[in-house]
């Protein structure tokens, strides 16, 4: 297995160790120690194949865990989602089970044999070699992002201070089932989270939870890898706007979400004139460019639009997602606590709550 950076960079990784029981039973694994051997099959494979061109190109394949052996996978021309494979581009699907030491995937023309972190590319009947791919794993170019000067820190694994009835566990991870101790407006959000491997489980039960930015606007979060990238799948504003491309890497995997987000604006009557909008890049790579959202998503709807900034949440779906290295970069609006602050400075020193104001901290 090799590692797949942005931009990348190779090399060799020992391989992990697994329990032949463990996700067995359906409950969500969230440790190495406890996978089972289909998760060292799951994953993402870099290589190339001879088309019926003859010629040689870059491809991608995704494997994706479907328990007790059985696997699904897609195969990308080009190379994987985000590097190289293009949106409108072809791609083909595979199912298949293990055999022993090896896991056999058939699809329509191919069929796919991997072994030993390698995968083999064949025609269907005739078992031609086409071409080869290794299992790669890539990390997030916004990884480990570092707080900018001016930045609120809201979890830096030390403590759980700025959430309302946050936990942590023993290694210092943030668990889901919170939200922001006070309200923010517009803002940088950028947060690091990790999906439960959960092979049993099927369609939204599988490792689900989500962004809810002021309680109004879910940025959904799925273990969506190997999928098509629906409008309620990660990467996605919930049910209103699917991704423009499916960036889930597979569960295990630390991945990165970057938000900008930008109120509704409402005139002095108290009517909308601007819609919210968002910007969300997943482990990186944009796949919600400058978008308007009309009104709150999904049960966001009930909390309804306004410019009194609400907390953001972490959504309880019953799954065990993990959150680190959260913060985020206050761009307009006041928050909760601005918004105090100010009304505070301003009847002591005007002049302040002038700049305050003129800087669009109020109105």
């Amino acid at each position: 297995m090799s590692r797949l950076l942005f931009p990348a960079c190779l090399f060799a990784l020992a391989q992990l160790p697994f329990s032949l029981h463990a996700a067995e039973d359906g409950k969500a694994v969230t440790s190495l120690a406890d996978v089972d051997e289909d998760f060292q099959v799951q994953g993402e494979y870099l290589g190339s194949i001879v088309d019926e061109r003859c010629r040689c190109q870059p491809v991608g394949l995704q494997v994706v865990a479907m328990g007790k052996g059985d696997f699904t996978a897609v195969e990308y021309e080009g190379g994987l989602p985000g590097y190289g494979w293009k949106i409108d581009g072809g791609r083909a699907k595979y199912a298949g089970k293990r055999d022993g030491d090896k896991v056999v995937l058939t699809g329509d023309k191919k069929q796919i044999e991997i072994q030993n972190g390698q995968a083999t590319i064949k025609t269907v009947g005739e078992y031609r070699t086409l071409g080869a791919a290794s299992h790669v794993e890539r990390e997030s170019g916004t990884m480990g992002a570092c707080a900018p000067c001016g930045a609120v820190v809201l979890f830096d694994g030390t403590n759980t201070d700025k959430f309302k009835n946050g936990k942590m566990t023993e290694d210092q991870l943030l668990v889901e089932g919170t939200e922001t101790a006070i309200g923010y407006g517009d803002m940088r959000l950028h947060l690091e989270f990790r999906l439960p491997y959960m092979p049993l489980a099927r369609g939204q039960g599988r490792a689900n939870s989500g962004i809810y930015v002021q309680g109004r606007y879910e940025v959904q979060i799925l273990d969506s890898f190997g999928l098509d990238g629906e409008f309620n799948e990660c990467g996605s504003l919930y049910r209103e706007r699917k991704p423009d491309l499916n960036m889930c890497l597979p569960p295990l995997a630390w991945q990165t979400y970057d938000i900008w987000f930008r109120g509704p604006r409402f005139g002095e009557d108290g009517k909308k004139t601007e819609n919210a909008r968002f910007t969300v890049w997943l482990n990186g790579v944009p796949v919600q460019d400058d978008v308007e959202m009309p009104s709150g998503t999904g049960a966001g709807k009930r909390v309804g639009e306004g410019t009194n900034p609400l907390p953001t949440k972490l959504q309880n779906h019953s799954n065990p997602v993990r959150f680190r290295n959260i913060w985020l970069v206050e761009t307009g609006q006041a928050t909760t606590a601005t918004a105090k602050t100010v009304a505070g400075v301003g009847s002591a020193n005007p002049e302040i709550a002038a700049i305050l104001k003129s800087i669009g901290y109020v109105r």
